[in-house]
């Protein structure tokens, strides 16, 4: 089910914020939870085809402090403005993150979206509770996924052999990650996209969409799992170009490029 290049692009606009990004050739990915820096290959690919000039953080997961380290290392090395992109957990980050000055837009993939220090393990239950979370397994402070659960629910949408692999290289994660709060929210102030899974089972999609409409982000809707930067990395890929002000003629050099043609 991974997305062919010359098959047509399954998202619909939603809404759009008024402001307006600046051009920015540098992107900086960041993996949410139970992933690491290889689940953005698909991506990084095109964005590369593209002449972006790209880094996925090696998220370390043990802290927000940690991985909120890991990511500014990432943006030091920038040279000007730069795309910062979380999926899942990482939107956690880049909220906290994005106020670095060489941001120039942010993009969450599926992700949470915490206001500054909000309590966001209360905001999520007002939501449905996803299947995936049955499937959470904690082993002395560091939490996995099942086999099934992961198969199922996390990955579901990407094809079973790409999603074997990636439970296998799965990273773990502090259970204590995810009630930790940020301290700022850089969405207020900096041009925002969002890409909602439609069919994601991990974050429910109800809560993307309240997520992208407070934001007032400019926001498509993916025929995809929670792995959607995995099952449709073109359809991401695309956003981010986006969010760097890039025209369409380059999506399309992206997609010819990666192509092969």
């Amino acid at each position: 089910m991974l997305a062919a290049l010359s098959a047509p692009i399954f998202f619909n606009e939603v809404s759009a914020q008024t402001t307006q990004p600046v051009h920015a050739d540098n992107v900086v990915l960041v993996h949410g939870a139970w992933a690491d820096g290889s689940s953005w290959n698909g991506v990084v690919e095109r964005l590369q085809a593209a002449g972006m000039h790209v880094t996925a953080v090696q998220n370390p997961l043990s802290s927000l402090a940690d991985s909120e380290a890991a990511t500014r290392r990432a943006l030091a090395l920038q040279d000007g403005p730069t795309v910062l992109v979380g999926h899942s957990w990482a939107g956690t980050v880049i909220s906290d993150v994005g106020t670095e000055s060489k941001v120039s837009a942010l993009v969450y993939v599926a992700a949470r979206a915490p206001g500054a220090g909000e309590d966001f393990v209360a905001l999520s239950a007002k939501f449905p509770t996803m299947p995936v979370r049955a499937g959470v397994q904690n082993h002395e402070g560091q939490t996995t996924i099942s086999e099934r659960a992961f198969l199922d629910y996390f990955a579901n949408g990407v094809t079973p052999d790409k999603a074997k692999a990636l439970y296998s290289e799965q990273w773990p994660t502090a259970a204590s990650l995810f009630g930790e709060r940020t301290t700022a929210a850089a969405w207020h102030d900096k041009p925002t996209f969002y890409a909602v899974s439609k069919d994601d089972q991990t974050i429910s999609p109800d809560l993307e969409r309240f997520l992208a409409a407070r934001m007032k982000a400019k926001t498509v809707e993916l025929d995809a799992g929670h792995l959607s930067l995995v099952s449709h990395p073109q359809e991401v890929a695309n956003l981010i170009l986006e969010a760097a002000g890039h025209k369409a003629g380059a999506t399309a050099m992206a997609a010819s490029a990666s192509d092969g043609n």
